[in-house]
């Protein structure tokens, strides 16, 4: 048997229909960390007179008060709130279409930057001084949060609109990994040259688009990072909300850099299950110790892969403690292996997965036979040079 499924039965995981969903802890001290929003004192001066924007979800919280709420309760004026993938509620499923709307609390227009546009328009941008940023990111380039603030600041930078981002840990900060995104395959799941767990902050990575000319015409937008206080690179932070509806658990938040490949192969990762993205089968494949069925859950997994089908395969929740965490690498031992166990290799990947991955030369290689040494390999010259940028952007401590 090969050697990581044999890992993660000697690790005892469970039927995916049991009831417990558990969360990998790790021992931070968490309260002591104050995220930038919870900084009033650091940016209402900047706000104060001004008409304010807020690109925002569910994760822009200061302790149990949403954002929008504490600016509102201070009188700032908020004439706009720009809604990214999931919706400003964070209730939507990947993918599903962002429509307009108002908020029902606070009467203030909400407009979508995931739907007939992800960029916003300069009649959008009309009458704003400032655009305020708190999306909580999971670190991974793939992940369609960071591509949001790119098109934001893209928008500031040409009306003439300042940005200040509220910045947030990174719970997967710890880490640098994967291949560096080919250009050729920039998509909305990957705009920059950056790994797949790039190891920035979101501040830092506004900091980053900025300082590398990654906007159009090599502009920068007005930017204020207001940081974290209290986190550094070393520290596994504990996410006080999830991030998306189906990043439910820190155990799916550590796996996501290496799961989300699999978005782009026919395998199922649990969505329309109690534990996506902690999960992974499919109908034929041949080994596993763990069944699920896929159902369609309204604003999570409508119509997720292989619903209805009994699928076979891993539950990866001890993996994602026990392996991933401790190497700090993206794990394409596991993604060699499930692609060679699959019985029927030519339906495996799908188009997508170029995208995910940032090139074609993954996919080819994992076809082609070669080693997961032989692809790490092919990644360092670009990896190391990344990691030489990175630093010039960073605003905390780091674990290298």
């Amino acid at each position: 048997m090969k050697k990581i499924f044999l890992v993660l039965i000697l690790l005892g995981s469970f039927a995916c229909n049991s009831q417990t969903n558990r969360v990998l802890t790790i021992d931070v001290e968490d309260a002591n960390i104050q995220v930038g929003a919870a900084r009033t004192q650091e940016y209402f001066p900047l706000l104060s007179g001004k008409n304010v924007a807020l690109c925002v979800n569910h994760t822009a919280m200061i302790g149990n008060t949403h954002l929008l709420d504490t600016l509102i309760s201070a009188k700032i004026k908020v004439v706009k709130i720009f809604a990214p993938e999931h919706g400003f509620r964070g209730d939507a499923e990947a993918g599903k279409t962002i429509s307009n709307s108002v908020d029902a609390k606070t009467k203030v227009p909400v407009v979508s930057i995931y739907g007939q546009n992800k960029k916003p328009t300069k009649e959008q941008m009309q009458n704003i001084d400032i655009v305020v940023f708190d999306i909580q990111d999971v670190g991974a380039r793939f992940f369609t949060y960071i591509s949001t603030l790119h098109y934001i600041m893209e928008a500031a930078a040409e009306n003439n609109v300042k940005i200040i981002v509220l910045d947030r840990p990174n719970p997967n900060g710890y880490w640098v990994d994967g291949p560096v995104l080919d250009t050729a395959y920039r998509s909305f799941v990957g705009m920059h040259p950056v790994p797949i767990s790039h190891g920035l902050t979101v501040g830092e990575y506004a900091k980053l688009i900025n300082g590398e000319g990654w906007l159009a015409g090599k502009k920068q937008c007005k930017l204020t990072v207001i940081q974290a206080l209290g986190y550094t690179h070393f520290q596994r932070y504990q996410l006080p909300k999830s991030p998306s509806p189906n990043l439910s658990s820190m155990a799916a938040i550590y796996l996501y850099p290496t799961l989300c490949l699999f978005e782009g192969t026919t395998m199922s990762l649990g969505r329309g299950t109690d534990k996506p993205f902690c999960v992974f089968g499919h109908p034929d494949f041949p080994i596993g110790n763990i069944y699920f069925t896929p159902k369609s859950i309204p604003n999570v997994a409508e119509n997720p892969p292989h619903l209805e089908k009994k699928c076979r395969g891993f539950d990866l929740t001890d993996y994602s403690l026990a392996i991933l965490e401790g190497k700090n690498l993206i794990d394409i031992d596991l993604i060699i292996e499930v692609y060679q166990s699959f019985p029927n290799k030519t339906q495996f990947f799908t188009a997508f997965f170029d995208k995910l991955a940032g090139n074609k030369s993954l996919r080819e290689q994992i076809i082609a036979g070669k080693t997961a040494s032989e692809i790490r390999e092919s990644w360092k010259k670009d990896l190391d040079a990344f990691k030489k940028i990175r630093k010039k952007y960073l605003l905390y401590p780091d674990f290298e």
